[in-house]
């Protein structure tokens, strides 16, 4: 693919990627609550989310996904109702002061943050919209290479890891200033309040 190409898919998805929606907004409150590395299973479904639908759009699937509309409602249902679950459990866990490390926090099964992540892409319409609608108008599908299919793979592992990864880092490095119980509760339903507000943005799109 030519370089004009891949810069201008570059530039489109980071752009894409950086604007805050449901994905940024669980993944800042996942970092809050457990800190960088219990968030990355989630950056990672979120990369194989958005794979997902730069495999469907490749392969011209658009009018599939169309069809199986009700498939991707109810996917995007189930992401909304887990996010939900760890917002109640953000929001009902007791607090810990001494120690603000993810090993003070209740870990979730790597697994399912993952799957979280994946559910969480697959249901958002922002992605679908980025890959079904746009994606067409930055890259000629049509004429789209193995080469080029691999090319474009690479960049959205690599710029939704880097996008991902800095979210994460900032929203943990904030968490490091709340070490008394009291704090720790008051970020502990900030971080459950914005998984809820994510899961609602989920739901209703």
């Amino acid at each position: 693919m030519d370089p004009t190409t891949l810069v201008a898919f570059t530039l489109a998805l980071t752009i894409a990627a950086a604007i805050p929606g449901p994905g940024m907004t669980a993944l800042v409150a996942r970092a809050l609550a457990v800190g960088f590395w219990g968030t990355m299973p989630m950056v990672v479904g979120l990369i194989c989310g958005d794979l997902v639908f730069l495999t469907c759009a490749a392969l011209g699937l658009s009018a599939i996904a169309q069809t199986f509309a009700t498939v991707f409602t109810l996917v995007k249902f189930a992401g909304a109702a887990y996010l939900l679950w760890l917002a109640w459990q953000l929001w009902t866990t007791a607090p810990h002061a001494t120690e603000v490390g993810a090993a003070a926090r209740p870990e979730r099964s790597p697994a399912r943050v993952w799957l979280a992540g994946l559910t969480l892409t697959l249901g958002n319409p922002k992605t679908i919209i980025f890959y079904m609608a746009l994606l067409p108008t930055v890259v000629d599908l049509a004429k789209l290479t193995t080469v080029g299919f691999v090319e474009m793979s690479a960049i959205v592992l690599i710029d939704l890891l880097v996008v991902g990864a800095v979210y994460a880092w900032l929203a943990a490095r904030a968490r490091d200033f709340f070490r008394d119980a009291r704090a720790r509760r008051i970020l502990d339903r900030t971080a459950g309040a914005m998984m809820a507000g994510a899961a609602v943005a989920v739901a209703t799109r």
